[in-house]
């Protein structure tokens, strides 16, 4: 599979095709205008940044593609990576106890644990040009799953208080209490990638394979690709939001087997 990858040529859509794709943002911001959605200014702006960053990216990726390349880049790049997830994190979950550290180590976690699987047994070859974008799919796909599960946490702990302090009252531990809404979260956060990934390839192509066949690689590495890496992603938001529920539930806690007041 990875011969094959790399015998592929560069796809080259060029100036013209990348202008007449932009051109489709003329329609996003045509409907907006006929409905009154007032969303123009929001396109426009995703749309441009979208495209600094994308082209900031690539060239970027040129310190860490190439084999010749030391992988103390790729290091750094993921250092960055991690960092600016937990930050997001913290930014979106703003209440939730300790999350920035808390989400650090779930991000952190989930890609030793997921990029362990694959370089452990040679699915992928340790190179930069594919430690960091595995490590890209790993923390932007686990990234809104762990939002979600933090705020469904918070507002359990918050909204549920006397449910709660019932069942402490009852001689129930901190965490057999506070079970049913761990639990409950993390069915909230694991069920759409589950959806995704039992709906793939037949509601919809995901992104990687067609960029693959676009980029002329034969379909069936393609899927093979494009499998191994939604299992990695199913892998990595499972790790991820679970790390994180079970940090969330022990700091939601005194010592003393309290609630705390947020």
């Amino acid at each position: 599979m990875t011969a094959a990858l790399l015998a592929v040529g560069p796809a080259d859509i060029g100036l013209t095709g990348l202008a007449a794709s932009g051109g489709l943002i003329a329609v996003g911001v045509g409907i907006s205008l006929w409905r009154r959605l007032g969303l123009e200014r929001s396109l426009l702006w995703a749309a441009l940044r979208a495209l600094v960053q994308l082209l900031i990216v690539g060239w970027a990726l040129q310190l860490v593609v190439d084999p010749d390349d030391p992988l103390i880049w790729s290091g750094v790049w993921l250092l960055f990576m991690l960092l600016f997830a937990a930050w997001t994190t913290a930014q979106r979950a703003a209440g939730v106890p300790k999350v920035f550290a808390l989400s650090l180590l779930a991000y952190a976690l989930s890609g030793v644990v997921t990029l362990g699987v694959l370089f452990g047994f040679q699915v992928y070859e340790l190179e930069g040009r594919t430690i960091v974008p595995l490590a890209g799919i790993v923390v932007g796909n686990s990234l809104s799953a762990t939002v979600l599960v933090s705020r469904q946490l918070l507002e359990a702990a918050s909204e549920q208080r006397g449910v709660i302090e019932g069942r402490l009252a009852l001689g129930l531990s901190a965490r057999e209490a506070f079970r049913p809404h761990l639990q409950r979260a993390l069915r909230t956060a694991l069920v759409p990638q589950i959806e995704t990934t039992k709906a793939v390839g037949i509601v919809a192509l995901p992104g990687a394979m067609v960029g693959l066949i676009l980029a002329g690689v034969d379909p069936a590495d393609a899927v093979m690709v494009q499998i191994s890496v939604m299992y990695l992603v199913l892998g990595s938001v499972a790790t991820t939001t679970t790390v994180m529920s079970l940090g969330i539930s022990r700091e939601l806690f005194t010592p003393a087997q309290q609630l705390r007041r947020l």
